[in-house]
Protein backbone atom coordinates (compact mmCIF):
# COMPACT_ATOMS: atom_id res chain seq x y z
CA UNK A 1 0.00 0.00 0.00
CA UNK A 2 1.52 3.47 -0.93
CA UNK A 3 2.33 5.82 1.62
CA UNK A 4 -0.35 8.80 1.95
CA UNK A 5 -0.77 11.53 4.51
CA UNK A 6 -4.05 13.07 4.92
CA UNK A 7 -3.87 16.15 7.15
CA UNK A 8 -7.11 16.82 9.09
CA UNK A 9 -9.44 18.84 7.12
CA UNK A 10 -11.17 21.41 8.80
CA UNK A 11 -14.09 24.17 8.08
CA UNK A 12 -14.46 27.32 10.51
CA UNK A 13 -18.26 26.83 9.99
CA UNK A 14 -18.85 23.79 11.59
CA UNK A 15 -20.14 23.39 14.56
CA UNK A 16 -17.70 21.45 16.39
CA UNK A 17 -14.36 23.17 14.55
CA UNK A 18 -13.49 24.77 17.94
CA UNK A 19 -13.19 21.33 19.66
CA UNK A 20 -11.15 20.01 17.20
CA UNK A 21 -9.10 22.85 16.53
CA UNK A 22 -7.83 23.27 19.76
CA UNK A 23 -7.64 18.86 20.30
CA UNK A 24 -5.46 19.34 16.82
CA UNK A 25 -2.64 21.86 18.49
CA UNK A 26 -2.48 20.69 21.62
CA UNK A 27 0.84 19.25 22.21
CA UNK A 28 1.97 17.69 25.52
CA UNK A 29 5.52 19.32 26.68
CA UNK A 30 5.07 17.15 30.42
CA UNK A 31 8.82 16.46 30.89
CA UNK A 32 9.06 12.33 31.53
CA UNK A 33 9.95 12.21 35.06
CA UNK A 34 12.73 9.53 34.30
CA UNK A 35 14.56 12.06 32.27
CA UNK A 36 14.51 14.95 35.13
CA UNK A 37 15.69 12.29 37.57
CA UNK A 38 19.12 11.61 35.10
CA UNK A 39 19.34 14.99 34.29
CA UNK A 40 19.66 15.96 37.82
CA UNK A 41 21.71 13.68 38.30
CA UNK A 42 24.45 14.38 35.82
CA UNK A 43 24.00 18.17 36.79
CA UNK A 44 24.89 17.34 40.42
CA UNK A 45 27.63 14.69 38.98
CA UNK A 46 29.56 16.97 36.81
CA UNK A 47 28.82 20.10 39.50
CA UNK A 48 30.70 17.76 41.98
CA UNK A 49 33.58 16.40 40.02
CA UNK A 50 33.73 18.29 36.68
CA UNK A 51 36.39 16.86 33.67
CA UNK A 52 35.87 13.12 35.94
CA UNK A 53 32.40 13.42 35.46
CA UNK A 54 32.03 14.73 31.60
CA UNK A 55 34.98 12.35 29.99
CA UNK A 56 32.32 9.54 32.38
CA UNK A 57 29.37 10.08 30.48
CA UNK A 58 30.69 10.95 26.89
CA UNK A 59 32.38 7.59 26.68
CA UNK A 60 29.58 6.31 28.24
CA UNK A 61 26.92 8.15 25.56
CA UNK A 62 29.18 8.81 22.66
CA UNK A 63 31.27 6.03 22.74
CA UNK A 64 34.60 8.38 23.14
CA UNK A 65 37.22 7.59 24.88
CA UNK A 66 40.09 10.51 26.44
CA UNK A 67 42.53 10.37 28.99
CA UNK A 68 41.28 14.24 29.16
CA UNK A 69 38.65 16.76 28.43
CA UNK A 70 41.52 19.06 26.95
CA UNK A 71 41.55 15.73 24.38
CA UNK A 72 38.08 16.34 23.71
CA UNK A 73 38.62 20.59 22.57
CA UNK A 74 38.90 21.24 18.81
CA UNK A 75 41.55 23.62 17.63
CA UNK A 76 41.15 26.77 15.49
CA UNK A 77 43.39 25.14 13.26
CA UNK A 78 40.71 21.93 13.23
CA UNK A 79 37.95 24.08 12.83
CA UNK A 80 39.99 25.66 9.54
CA UNK A 81 40.71 22.10 8.10
CA UNK A 82 37.27 21.42 8.47
CA UNK A 83 36.72 24.45 5.81
CA UNK A 84 38.93 23.70 4.01
CA UNK A 85 38.35 20.13 3.61
CA UNK A 86 34.47 20.23 2.26
CA UNK A 87 33.77 21.26 -1.13
CA UNK A 88 33.96 24.48 -2.48
CA UNK A 89 30.36 24.96 -3.28
CA UNK A 90 29.29 24.27 0.54
CA UNK A 91 32.30 26.48 1.60
CA UNK A 92 30.41 29.14 -0.75
CA UNK A 93 27.31 28.74 0.64
CA UNK A 94 28.23 28.84 4.24
CA UNK A 95 29.97 32.43 4.06
CA UNK A 96 27.14 33.64 1.59
CA UNK A 97 24.70 32.69 4.43
CA UNK A 98 26.84 33.69 7.21
CA UNK A 99 27.39 37.78 5.33
CA UNK A 100 24.03 37.38 5.55
CA UNK A 101 23.19 36.70 8.89
CA UNK A 102 26.09 38.66 9.67
CA UNK A 103 24.68 41.52 7.88
CA UNK A 104 20.91 41.35 9.33
CA UNK A 105 22.18 41.46 12.93
CA UNK A 106 24.46 44.23 12.93
CA UNK A 107 21.36 46.07 11.71
CA UNK A 108 19.15 44.63 14.70
CA UNK A 109 22.32 45.98 16.50
CA UNK A 110 22.51 49.45 15.16
CA UNK A 111 18.30 49.51 16.17
CA UNK A 112 18.11 48.51 19.69
CA UNK A 113 21.35 47.76 21.09
CA UNK A 114 23.23 51.25 21.75
CA UNK A 115 23.55 52.57 24.84
CA UNK A 116 21.73 56.29 25.00
CA UNK A 117 21.48 58.68 27.87
CA UNK A 118 19.92 62.56 28.00
CA UNK A 119 19.55 64.98 30.59
CA UNK A 120 16.65 66.51 32.21
CA UNK A 121 15.35 70.37 33.34
CA UNK A 122 17.57 69.68 35.93
CA UNK A 123 20.22 68.82 33.94
CA UNK A 124 20.32 64.93 35.72
CA UNK A 125 21.83 62.33 33.43
CA UNK A 126 18.88 59.16 32.55
CA UNK A 127 20.17 56.48 29.98
CA UNK A 128 20.92 53.24 29.85
CA UNK A 129 24.07 51.60 29.17
CA UNK A 130 24.19 48.30 26.88
CA UNK A 131 27.03 45.43 27.63
CA UNK A 132 27.36 42.28 26.22
CA UNK A 133 28.08 39.16 27.74
CA UNK A 134 31.32 38.23 28.46
CA UNK A 135 31.10 34.39 27.74
CA UNK A 136 28.11 32.31 26.18
CA UNK A 137 28.16 28.49 25.42
CA UNK A 138 26.25 27.44 22.13
CA UNK A 139 24.70 23.61 21.94
CA UNK A 140 24.46 22.04 18.58
CA UNK A 141 23.00 18.90 18.15
CA UNK A 142 25.00 16.09 16.45
CA UNK A 143 24.64 12.30 15.64
CA UNK A 144 21.42 11.81 13.48
CA UNK A 145 20.95 15.54 13.05
CA UNK A 146 23.90 18.08 12.42
CA UNK A 147 23.11 21.64 12.06
CA UNK A 148 26.01 23.92 10.48
CA UNK A 149 22.78 26.56 10.38
CA UNK A 150 22.20 26.10 14.38
CA UNK A 151 25.99 27.46 14.44
CA UNK A 152 25.83 30.44 12.72
CA UNK A 153 22.52 31.34 13.83
CA UNK A 154 23.59 31.13 17.18
CA UNK A 155 27.25 32.24 17.08
CA UNK A 156 27.12 35.33 14.47
CA UNK A 157 24.49 37.41 16.78
CA UNK A 158 26.57 37.00 19.83
CA UNK A 159 29.96 37.78 17.90
CA UNK A 160 28.02 40.89 16.61
CA UNK A 161 26.80 41.88 20.08
CA UNK A 162 30.22 41.97 21.16
CA UNK A 163 30.88 38.94 23.35
CA UNK A 164 34.04 37.89 24.58
CA UNK A 165 34.09 34.22 24.16
CA UNK A 166 32.23 32.12 22.29
CA UNK A 167 32.31 28.68 23.39
CA UNK A 168 30.71 25.77 21.18
CA UNK A 169 29.69 22.20 22.37
CA UNK A 170 28.98 19.44 20.12
CA UNK A 171 28.56 15.45 20.63
CA UNK A 172 30.24 13.31 18.04
CA UNK A 173 28.97 9.74 18.88
CA UNK A 174 32.02 7.21 18.23
CA UNK A 175 34.38 9.95 17.28
CA UNK A 176 31.84 11.04 13.90
CA UNK A 177 32.95 14.84 13.15
CA UNK A 178 30.76 16.76 10.93
CA UNK A 179 33.07 18.80 8.74
CA UNK A 180 30.35 21.24 7.85
CA UNK A 181 29.24 22.11 11.81
CA UNK A 182 33.47 22.30 12.25
CA UNK A 183 33.58 24.28 9.41
CA UNK A 184 30.70 26.75 10.07
CA UNK A 185 31.89 27.49 13.73
CA UNK A 186 35.13 28.72 11.74
CA UNK A 187 32.98 31.07 9.86
CA UNK A 188 31.17 32.52 12.63
CA UNK A 189 34.26 32.99 14.77
CA UNK A 190 33.60 30.35 17.79
CA UNK A 191 36.57 31.16 19.65
CA UNK A 192 36.40 27.70 21.55
CA UNK A 193 34.96 24.24 20.75
CA UNK A 194 34.44 21.09 22.34
CA UNK A 195 33.08 17.66 21.57
CA UNK A 196 31.16 16.44 24.39
CA UNK A 197 27.22 16.76 24.34
CA UNK A 198 23.70 15.86 26.40
CA UNK A 199 23.36 17.13 30.07
CA UNK A 200 26.94 16.96 30.55
CA UNK A 201 27.91 19.39 28.26
CA UNK A 202 24.92 21.83 29.05
CA UNK A 203 26.44 21.03 33.16
CA UNK A 204 29.93 21.90 31.80
CA UNK A 205 28.54 25.04 30.56
CA UNK A 206 26.35 26.43 33.55
CA UNK A 207 28.91 25.36 36.36
CA UNK A 208 32.50 24.97 34.29
CA UNK A 209 34.99 22.60 35.13
CA UNK A 210 38.85 22.85 35.21
CA UNK A 211 38.94 22.67 31.24
CA UNK A 212 35.68 23.94 30.22
CA UNK A 213 34.79 27.35 31.18
CA UNK A 214 31.81 28.58 33.11
CA UNK A 215 29.60 30.80 30.55
CA UNK A 216 26.53 33.07 30.94
CA UNK A 217 24.19 32.40 28.89
CA UNK A 218 23.48 29.12 27.02
CA UNK A 219 21.74 28.55 23.31
CA UNK A 220 20.91 26.50 20.89
CA UNK A 221 18.33 23.63 20.40
CA UNK A 222 18.59 19.84 21.26
CA UNK A 223 17.30 16.77 22.62
CA UNK A 224 14.77 16.08 25.33
CA UNK A 225 17.59 15.71 28.30
CA UNK A 226 19.35 18.86 26.76
CA UNK A 227 16.08 20.80 26.70
CA UNK A 228 15.60 19.60 30.47
CA UNK A 229 19.20 20.35 31.58
CA UNK A 230 18.20 23.86 30.04
CA UNK A 231 15.26 24.38 32.12
CA UNK A 232 17.03 23.11 35.44
CA UNK A 233 20.36 25.56 35.13
CA UNK A 234 18.14 28.54 34.11
CA UNK A 235 18.92 30.87 37.19
CA UNK A 236 22.30 29.87 37.66
CA UNK A 237 22.66 30.83 33.75
CA UNK A 238 20.67 32.58 31.31
CA UNK A 239 18.92 30.28 28.40
CA UNK A 240 17.38 31.22 25.35
CA UNK A 241 14.21 29.28 25.54
CA UNK A 242 13.12 25.71 25.48
CA UNK A 243 11.87 24.82 22.16
CA UNK A 244 8.77 22.55 21.39
CA UNK A 245 8.28 20.91 18.00
CA UNK A 246 9.02 22.80 14.83
CA UNK A 247 5.60 24.48 13.48
CA UNK A 248 4.75 26.29 10.13
CA UNK A 249 1.31 27.82 9.39
CA UNK A 250 1.16 28.66 5.62
CA UNK A 251 -1.77 31.81 5.03
CA UNK A 252 -3.20 31.01 1.15
CA UNK A 253 -5.20 33.12 -1.03
CA UNK A 254 -5.36 30.75 -3.48
CA UNK A 255 -3.01 32.44 -6.03
CA UNK A 256 0.29 30.41 -4.89
CA UNK A 257 1.05 26.85 -7.31
CA UNK A 258 -0.23 24.00 -5.15
CA UNK A 259 2.47 21.96 -4.99
CA UNK A 260 4.82 24.84 -3.70
CA UNK A 261 2.60 25.49 -0.51
CA UNK A 262 2.56 21.28 -0.56
CA UNK A 263 6.58 21.19 0.14
CA UNK A 264 6.20 23.99 2.30
CA UNK A 265 4.01 22.57 4.64
CA UNK A 266 6.77 18.74 4.11
CA UNK A 267 9.73 21.57 5.29
CA UNK A 268 8.32 21.09 8.66
CA UNK A 269 6.70 18.18 8.57
CA UNK A 270 10.08 16.40 7.88
CA UNK A 271 11.87 17.44 11.28
CA UNK A 272 10.08 15.13 13.18
CA UNK A 273 7.05 13.13 13.59
CA UNK A 274 5.39 15.91 16.34
CA UNK A 275 6.12 18.54 14.12
CA UNK A 276 3.29 20.88 12.91
CA UNK A 277 2.26 22.09 9.46
CA UNK A 278 -1.13 24.12 8.79
CA UNK A 279 -2.99 26.01 5.80
CA UNK A 280 -5.92 28.26 6.47
CA UNK A 281 -7.49 29.07 2.95
CA UNK A 282 -10.54 30.38 2.21
CA UNK A 283 -10.40 28.62 -1.09
CA UNK A 284 -11.88 24.95 -1.14
CA UNK A 285 -10.56 24.16 -4.30
CA UNK A 286 -7.54 24.77 -3.79
CA UNK A 287 -6.65 23.09 -0.40
CA UNK A 288 -8.00 20.04 -2.42
CA UNK A 289 -5.55 21.08 -5.29
CA UNK A 290 -2.97 21.17 -2.27
CA UNK A 291 -4.04 17.72 -0.87
CA UNK A 292 -3.81 16.29 -4.24
CA UNK A 293 0.16 18.01 -4.18
CA UNK A 294 0.66 15.89 -1.12
CA UNK A 295 -0.10 12.60 -2.31
CA UNK A 296 1.44 13.41 -5.86
CA UNK A 297 5.18 14.96 -3.54
CA UNK A 298 4.90 12.67 -0.93
CA UNK A 299 6.60 9.06 -2.57
CA UNK A 300 9.32 11.43 -3.94
CA UNK A 301 10.75 12.61 -0.59
CA UNK A 302 13.43 10.59 1.39
CA UNK A 303 11.66 11.33 4.55
CA UNK A 304 8.34 10.45 3.58
CA UNK A 305 7.33 8.02 6.78
CA UNK A 306 8.15 11.23 8.85
CA UNK A 307 6.32 13.83 7.15
CA UNK A 308 3.25 11.27 6.59
CA UNK A 309 3.15 10.68 10.43
CA UNK A 310 3.26 14.31 11.08
CA UNK A 311 0.74 15.08 8.03
CA UNK A 312 -1.63 12.71 9.79
CA UNK A 313 -1.16 13.20 13.38
CA UNK A 314 -0.26 17.10 13.70
CA UNK A 315 -1.28 18.60 9.83
CA UNK A 316 -4.65 20.22 9.61
CA UNK A 317 -6.27 21.69 6.04
CA UNK A 318 -8.50 24.64 7.18
CA UNK A 319 -11.21 26.06 4.63
CA UNK A 320 -11.65 29.71 6.46
CA UNK A 321 -14.66 32.67 5.48
CA UNK A 322 -12.55 35.23 4.61
CA UNK A 323 -8.65 36.04 4.90
CA UNK A 324 -9.38 38.02 7.75
CA UNK A 325 -10.56 35.03 9.61
CA UNK A 326 -7.24 33.41 8.79
CA UNK A 327 -5.24 36.06 10.17
CA UNK A 328 -7.21 35.96 13.06
CA UNK A 329 -6.91 32.38 14.01
CA UNK A 330 -3.28 33.07 12.86
CA UNK A 331 -2.64 35.08 15.84
CA UNK A 332 -4.17 32.50 18.10
CA UNK A 333 -2.26 30.13 16.99
CA UNK A 334 1.13 32.07 17.40
CA UNK A 335 3.12 29.87 15.03
CA UNK A 336 7.02 29.56 15.18
CA UNK A 337 7.30 30.34 11.26
CA UNK A 338 4.03 31.94 9.47
CA UNK A 339 3.84 32.14 5.24
CA UNK A 340 1.46 35.04 3.98
CA UNK A 341 1.54 33.01 0.56
CA UNK A 342 -0.93 35.61 -1.30
CA UNK A 343 -0.62 38.01 -4.41
CA UNK A 344 -0.81 40.82 -1.94
CA UNK A 345 0.81 39.81 1.27
CA UNK A 346 1.43 43.42 2.97
CA UNK A 347 -2.47 43.89 2.85
CA UNK A 348 -2.38 41.06 5.25
CA UNK A 349 0.78 41.75 7.09
CA UNK A 350 -0.51 44.48 9.11
CA UNK A 351 -3.47 42.44 10.77
CA UNK A 352 -0.66 39.51 11.78
CA UNK A 353 -0.02 40.16 15.80
CA UNK A 354 2.10 37.11 17.24
CA UNK A 355 4.18 34.65 15.24
CA UNK A 356 8.45 34.21 15.17
CA UNK A 357 9.00 35.34 12.04
CA UNK A 358 6.98 35.78 8.57
CA UNK A 359 7.65 35.25 5.55
CA UNK A 360 5.38 37.53 3.11
CA UNK A 361 4.79 36.42 -0.53
CA UNK A 362 4.92 33.05 -2.77
CA UNK A 363 8.32 33.28 -3.15
CA UNK A 364 9.40 33.67 0.60
CA UNK A 365 9.59 30.14 1.28
CA UNK A 366 10.18 29.24 5.08
CA UNK A 367 13.19 27.33 3.68
CA UNK A 368 15.12 30.86 2.75
CA UNK A 369 14.85 31.65 6.07
CA UNK A 370 16.20 29.12 8.02
CA UNK A 371 19.78 29.05 6.11
CA UNK A 372 20.17 32.59 4.60
CA UNK A 373 17.65 35.00 4.56
CA UNK A 374 19.51 36.70 6.92
CA UNK A 375 16.89 36.89 10.04
CA UNK A 376 17.27 34.17 13.14
CA UNK A 377 16.08 31.22 12.36
CA UNK A 378 16.23 30.37 16.44
CA UNK A 379 12.05 31.38 17.05
CA UNK A 380 9.47 31.03 19.75
CA UNK A 381 7.12 27.52 19.29
CA UNK A 382 3.83 26.42 20.63
CA UNK A 383 1.91 29.83 21.18
CA UNK A 384 5.06 31.32 22.56
CA UNK A 385 5.27 33.86 20.04
CA UNK A 386 2.63 35.51 22.13
CA UNK A 387 4.97 36.94 24.52
CA UNK A 388 8.82 36.03 23.25
CA UNK A 389 11.26 36.69 19.97
CA UNK A 390 13.71 35.49 18.01
CA UNK A 391 16.99 35.19 19.29
CA UNK A 392 19.18 38.29 18.44
CA UNK A 393 21.66 40.34 19.78
CA UNK A 394 19.77 41.68 22.54
CA UNK A 395 20.27 37.74 23.21
CA UNK A 396 23.44 38.54 24.16
CA UNK A 397 23.62 41.76 25.44
CA UNK A 398 22.72 43.29 28.96
CA UNK A 399 21.24 47.00 30.14
CA UNK A 400 22.22 48.61 32.66
CA UNK A 401 20.65 51.64 33.73
CA UNK A 402 22.50 55.57 34.24
CA UNK A 403 21.13 57.81 36.96
CA UNK A 404 23.33 61.00 37.09
CA UNK A 405 21.67 63.54 39.48
CA UNK A 406 22.06 67.31 39.80
CA UNK A 407 22.59 69.14 43.00
CA UNK A 408 19.34 70.92 41.35
CA UNK A 409 17.82 67.78 40.83
CA UNK A 410 18.24 66.10 43.98
CA UNK A 411 15.74 68.97 44.96
CA UNK A 412 13.26 68.03 43.04
CA UNK A 413 13.34 64.40 43.05
CA UNK A 414 13.92 64.30 47.53
CA UNK A 415 10.91 65.49 48.36
CA UNK A 416 8.95 62.54 45.96
CA UNK A 417 11.55 60.27 46.88
CA UNK A 418 10.60 60.85 50.39
CA UNK A 419 7.30 61.23 50.50
CA UNK A 420 7.02 57.60 48.88
CA UNK A 421 9.39 56.36 51.33
CA UNK A 422 7.43 56.96 54.10
CA UNK A 423 4.41 55.57 52.95
CA UNK A 424 6.34 52.64 52.44
CA UNK A 425 7.94 52.73 55.88
CA UNK A 426 11.28 52.90 55.15
CA UNK A 427 12.74 55.47 56.88
CA UNK A 428 16.44 54.86 55.60
CA UNK A 429 15.50 55.64 52.12
CA UNK A 430 13.36 58.71 53.05
CA UNK A 431 15.98 59.86 54.92
CA UNK A 432 18.99 59.59 52.60
CA UNK A 433 16.94 61.40 50.03
CA UNK A 434 16.64 64.03 52.45
CA UNK A 435 19.87 65.03 53.29
CA UNK A 436 20.85 65.99 49.90
CA UNK A 437 18.19 68.52 50.24
CA UNK A 438 19.25 72.41 50.66
CA UNK A 439 18.34 73.63 54.23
Amino acid sequence: MPLTATPLRLSTVDSHFEAVFQARLHWADDTDAAIETSVAAILRDVQQRGDAAVLEYTARWDHVQAQTVAELELTQAELKAAFDSIPAKQREALEAAAKRVRSYHEAQKKACGESWSYRDEQGSLLGQKVTPLDRVGIYVPGGKATYPSSVLMNAIPAHVAGVGEIIMVVPTPRGEKNAMVLAAAYVAGVTRAFTIGGAQAVAALAYGTATIPAVHKITGPGNAYVAAAKRSVFGKVGIDMIAGPSEILVLADGTTPPDWVAMDLFSQAEHDELAQSILLCPDATYIAAVQAAINRLLPEMPRAEIIAKSLNDRGALILTRSMEEACEISNRIAPEHLEVSSRDPHRWEPLLRHAGAIFLGAFTSESLGDYCAGPNHVLPTSGTARFSSPLGVYDFQKRSSLIEVSEAGAQVLGPIAAELAYGEGLQGHARAAEMRLKR
